[in-house]
């Protein structure tokens, strides 16, 4: 990587909270509610190929095939025993799911590959030029035409959103979660090769606010009068 030295970060940063992740993804950001707004937004069609990216344990990716069965379904993350856990949860919900182990910012697609990427609690992970190599690939293999939608935290709503979304930057790193606290992942999605991001939505949860964001892949005649 000519730009960025990425590294896969463990679901909860250490390698040892890994078996806490989904209990605590659960119990603090209202998963089922802000999962199910993205899909909702994303509006999986029978025929599309769509990526998750960095979909840890599996649960967003599992969803969307219950909800889409005729949609075929990517996983990917850099951490080997997430995806385990990802593979052994897609086989108990009869869910055919393709896992693959990867880092974002050299992803192993060929160019336009989906139609959507998803992508959930994975940007405030990265840092500023881990975030825009991965715009800039996720701008790659999308489709002319496809989008990527998000949800991760965002521009804290009020002082006492702030406030608790230190508990995140101390955790995750005060560089990486940055550009999150500050509103810049749409900017970063535009600088990478998007078209029109934008925050279509926001949650207040007990470690800050989540945003919801899209963005999509520039049309062969976009600019062209």
């Amino acid at each position: 990587m000519a730009e960025s030295r990425q590294r896969y970060v463990p679901a909860l940063r250490f390698r040892s909270l890994t078996g806490l992740y989904d209990p605590v993804v659960r119990t603090t950001t209202r998963e089922r509610e802000f999962k199910g707004r993205l899909l909702r937004q994303a509006t999986i069609k029978p025929g599309q190929r769509v990526l998750d990216l960095g979909c840890g344990t599996g649960t967003l990716v599992i969803e969307a095939k219950v909800a889409e069965p005729g949609a075929e379904l990517v996983g990917l993350d850099g951490d080997p025993e997430v995806l385990g856990r990802a593979a052994r949860k897609a086989d108990a919900a009869g869910a055919q799911v393709q896992s693959d182990e990867g880092l974002s910012s050299e992803l192993p697609y060929d160019h336009d590959s989906f139609d959507v990427v998803l992508a959930t609690l994975f940007f405030h992970h990265l840092t500023r030029a881990d975030k825009l190599a991965t715009a800039r690939e996720i701008a790659r293999v999308l489709r002319p035409g496809g989008a990527l939608h998000v949800a991760d935290w965002g521009r804290p709503a009020d002082p006492l959103m702030a406030a608790l979304f230190w508990q995140v930057r101390l955790l995750d790193g005060l560089e990486q979660t940055r550009d999150n606290g500050s509103g810049e992942l749409p900017a970063i999605f535009e600088q990478g090769g998007l078209q029109y991001a934008t925050e279509t939505d926001r949650l207040r949860t007990v470690l800050g606010t989540l945003a919801l964001y899209r963005a999509d892949a520039p049309r062969p005649d976009d600019g062209k009068g």
